[in-house]
């Protein structure tokens, strides 16, 4: 037989689980130096102007 399992519980674990992998995400994104930020702004830039510069016109 399966092992019994309190659901509420369950659901307490399921949530904090997400609220950490929220909170994970967000020391990522928000914990960084200005010249950090700075630099990924600059690369993503430079990736969208590389991407746009091969669009071929007509192709839709």
């Amino acid at each position: 037989m399966g092992e019994v399992v309190n659901l509420r519980l369950a659901r307490k674990a399921a949530a904090r689980k997400a609220k950490e992998a929220d909170a994970a995400a967000n020391r990522a994104a928000h914990g960084r130096t200005r010249t950090e930020r700075t630099a990924t702004r600059a690369e993503e830039a430079r990736i969208t102007r590389l991407l746009d510069g091969a669009h071929r016109e007509g192709t839709d």
